[in-house]
């Protein structure tokens, strides 16, 4: 993610789960395209006492949340302090919105309704202060989509739709539709003129599924005239850089696929094309994840990795993945390839074997991990991604060892926590859990454990930030 998503972790996405049978949304007429993929998907029989652990952990963290930090945007659980993550003295309540749809699939019902009537009655976006689009897109958005989605109240589409407008100058005040980074909430001033990839991209399933649900494609269509623009400036390679600016000038010219901050760029031509059923996107993938991977993948020592490439002449410029890359071997299982996702997904667990957490960035010719580990759900999306495909318990072991290795490391007396060095032992910890860990990691362990009713395995469709756009019951 580079310098950017979630602010303290880079872009990524994120998080997707496009299940092997999935089609276009209902609501919009789906065509019901099928993936590529051939496995069939599923749940697997619940592993109940498992998906317990990881719900009671859940409640843990949620708990101390509600403690220290309720209707702030995030818990500081060591020091039982809050902090905002948008804007300062701006708080909208981002932990609950992140957790709507966890609640719902764990079915925690009383703590879904404290949550819903603190937004209902509190959440406003009449802000003078500038958010950061692509996040509050992944995070406000999705999440309110995915609490309509579950809980069918109308005020949570209300304020899905009522955000999107007062983001979408980003889109309609750029000369190319590649978005400004920034906008008042208030004023709809835009600023930031070079976005990295993954924040141009990732933005067409939320304003994809706010189309259909509104009626209105002006979402869809800003989301997807960002992509053309910078497709349109591909090299010959069929590459991409890393950053362009709104004018549609490239600023970096090394492709760091699947790495930050341009991974979800990629997640979301996949994912787009699951839910939408638009072609462009699923021919856009096709085309750029094929050169990515004939031109970029490194095998090293056995294990399967993905350089860093000038975007023009293919020249290796690096060597180095980012552990927000681990999410890429769940995609490409999606997308058909589930031979090479197991491979990738294997050489992260060869991370995880060695250090116990994955640091955050790892040199992988020589297996060097480096930094500390954010409570980021990369690896555990991938695992769950590819159980539900492939049905092997390798994946679901792979997914309990991460959530041992998470309470053996990161567990406090009022929730969980980062750590600031993952490469040694005991690893220290900092004071800060990120709102997306309640929308993300423990939402990926607890579908793979639980079977859970409430969540369809065989049509489900998750954000890049874990949100239930397809598939809740």
């Amino acid at each position: 993610m580079g310098t950017h998503r979630r602010a303290a972790r880079p872009t990524r996405r994120t998080v997707l789960l496009t299940l092997a049978a999935a089609g276009g949304l209902a609501a919009a007429g789906g065509t019901g395209i099928a993936q590529a993929a051939t496995h069939a998907a599923g749940s697997g029989p619940a592993d109940q006492p498992k998906a317990d652990a990881v719900r009671n952990e859940f409640l843990r963290a949620w708990n101390g949340y509600k403690r220290f930090a309720f209707g702030r945007d995030e818990v500081h659980p060591v020091s039982g302090t809050a902090s905002e993550f948008f804007a300062t003295g701006h708080p909208v309540g981002l932990t609950m919105i992140e957790a709507l749809d966890t609640l719902y699939v764990m079915e925690l019902d009383s703590e879904l309704s404290l949550a819903t009537n603190w937004i209902q009655k509190n959440l406003s976006f009449d802000i003078n202060a500038n958010f950061h689009v692509f996040e509050a897109i992944i995070r406000l958005v999705g999440g309110l989509l995915s609490g309509f989605l579950c809980t069918k109240q109308p005020f949570l589409l209300t304020k899905a739709r009522d955000i999107a407008d007062r983001l979408l100058p980003a889109f309609t005040k750029s000369p190319t539709g590649i978005p400004f980074t920034q906008v008042n909430l208030r004023t709809g001033a835009v600023s930031g003129r070079t976005p990295p990839l993954a924040e141009v991209g990732t933005n067409i399933l939320e304003f994809g599924v706010l189309s259909n649900l509104t009626g209105d494609r002006k979402y869809f269509n800003a989301a997807k005239k960002a992509y053309q623009a910078t497709i349109d400036r591909r090299s010959s390679l069929n590459l991409l850089g890393t950053t362009i600016d709104v004018n549609g000038n490239w600023r970096d010219g090394t492709d760091t696929a699947p790495n930050p901050p341009v991974d979800s760029f990629y997640e979301y031509l996949w994912g787009g094309f699951a839910l939408l059923g638009d072609q462009d996107l699923r021919n856009w993938y096709n085309m750029l994840v094929g050169a990515i991977n004939n031109r970029m993948i490194d095998r090293v020592n056995g294990q399967v990795w993905y350089k860093q490439v000038d975007f023009r002449s293919g020249a290796t410029v690096g060597t180095e993945q980012s552990e927000l890359a681990a999410f890429w071997a769940g995609l490409l299982g999606k997308a058909g390839n589930v031979s090479l996702g197991r491979s990738y997904f294997n050489s992260w667990t060869a991370v995880i074997q060695k250090y116990g957490l994955i640091p955050d960035n790892v040199h992988y010719p020589t297996l060097t991990g480096s930094g500390g580990n954010a409570l980021r759900p990369e690896y555990a999306n991938s695992a769950f991604d590819l159980y539900v495909l492939t049905q092997s318990q390798t994946f679901r072991n792979a997914a309990w060892n991460y959530f041992r290795a998470m309470r053996a490391n990161q567990r406090v007396t009022n929730g969980y926590t980062v750590v600031n060095d993952a490469t040694t032992s005991p690893m220290p910890k900092g004071d800060y859990t990120p709102a997306y860990w309640f929308a993300e990691n423990m939402k990926y362990l607890y579908l793979t454990f639980a079977n859970a009713p409430r969540y369809d395995y065989s049509t489900g469709l998750l954000s890049t930030e874990g949100k239930i756009l397809r598939g809740a019951r």
